[in-house]
C-alpha cells in the first residue's frame, strides 16, 4: 500500500471548505480513517482511496478551492502517472493512503500590508 503525505492551505473558512472536502472523498469512493485539529488553524485528514480514482479525487481537491504545496501537486502527479501505467483490474483497485494536513490562513490583503509598512516608515 502507498502512502502520500500533501499538504495544502485555504483562506476560506472552515466551515465552507471541510464539507466541500468530505464530500469530495466520498464522491470519488474514498473513506476517511481519521480526522484530527492539529491547532487553531491545522486540520489533518487521513484518507484511503482505490488507485483508480486518484485523478478525480486530485480535481475534487483542487475545485474545492484547496491550495496545495507543490509537493503535494508533485505526489498526485505521480499517482495519477502511475494510475496511467496499471492496466489490470488488480493493480487500479490497489488502496492509498493520503495524509492531508490543511492549513486555514488569513486573507491578508496587498493593501492592508503596504499600509502595514507604510505606519514604519
Amino acid at each position: 500500500m502507498q502512502s502520500l503525505d500533501i499538504q495544502g492551505f485555504s483562506y476560506e473558512e472552515r466551515q465552507g471548505l471541510l464539507p466541500s472536502l468530505t464530500s469530495a472523498f466520498a464522491d470519488c469512493g474514498g473513506w476517511i480513517l481519521n480526522r484530527r485539529t492539529l491547532s487553531p488553524t491545522t486540520v489533518e485528514f487521513r484518507v484511503e482511496i482505490q488507485l483508480r480514482a486518484v485523478i478525480d479525487l486530485y480535481a475534487s481537491i483542487i475545485s474545492s478551492g484547496l491550495e496545495l504545496t507543490r509537493a503535494g501537486h508533485l505526489g498526485f502527479t505521480h499517482l495519477c502517472t502511475c494510475r496511467k501505467n496499471l492496466t489490470t483490474p488488480a493493480d487500479l483497485g490497489q488502496i492509498i493512503t493520503i495524509r492531508l494536513e490543511i492549513s486555514f490562513l488569513e486573507d491578508a490583503t496587498l493593501q492592508s500590508l503596504f499600509l502595514s509598512a507604510g505606519e514604519c516608515a
